[in-house]
């Protein structure tokens, strides 16, 4: 029977709040025009919670695949920089790391990052991210097949939630002057950029916005 380290309470901890959470993109994805099967696809193989909102909010808004994926992937290119930190940190076998990378979110790089010993920082990283991975895919197709169900989304205010719940998700993660300064920035982009170009692009257009300022913020402080 495995131990229940602390990274083990920890993680399974952050499961039941993160993965319950899916429920809200599952019933956003066919509010969005997604079909259930679709819905699920991206929370087994995007699995990265901002990406997919980002993606369905894209969608949802009247863009293209592309533009929503373009999204997506910007959003995505931080699990790109834990993967170099927990390849340094855990030292995974080469055959095994593409299933380090598709448990490499938010979640499992901090729960692992938290802990002070190599077992526990490997027990972090894996009750964390197959934590969570089951609940949120799991609670995905519950809200799936809740806004399936419910008719006409913009009935229930489904059709404006994706906003809502991105926002959720990237609130409890502005610590510091520079975050908050970079999400003020890029939300007063994306507010002009509205009007004046076609949807899918204003967010595409933050996040390049993003990207620069902070740049000229680290040349600085270099």
């Amino acid at each position: 029977m495995p131990r229940l380290t602390p990274a083990v309470r920890s993680g399974l901890s952050i499961a039941i709040a993160v993965g319950i959470y899916g429920v809200s993109f599952g019933a956003l994805g066919v509010a969005a025009g997604l079909s259930v099967a679709q819905t699920c696809a991206l929370s087994l193989l995007m699995f990265t919670g901002g990406s997919q909102f980002a993606f369905v909010g894209v969608i949802a808004g009247g863009g293209t695949g592309l533009s929503a994926l373009t999204a997506a992937t910007l959003l995505g290119l931080r699990n790109g920089v834990y993967g170099m930190q927990l390849e340094a940190m855990l030292r995974p076998k080469r055959t095994m790391a593409p299933v380090y990378a598709q448990f490499t979110i938010d979640e499992s790089m901090a729960n692992a990052t938290a802990q002070e010993t190599p077992d526990e920082q490997s027990r972090g990283f894996w009750t964390a991210g197959l934590g969570v991975f089951v609940m949120w895919n799991t609670f995905t197709l519950v809200g799936a097949l809740a806004g399936n169900a419910m008719g006409d989304p913009a009935r229930w205010g489904l059709d404006g939630a994706a906003c809502a719940a991105f926002l959720g998700l990237l609130w409890p993660r502005l610590h510091g002057r520079d975050p908050i300064a970079i999400a003020v920035v890029c939300a007063v982009a994306t507010i002009v950029c509205i009007p004046l170009t076609p949807p899918g692009l204003p967010i595409i257009i933050a996040a390049v916005v993003a990207a620069a300022v902070w740049a000229s913020q680290h040349r600085r402080a270099a």
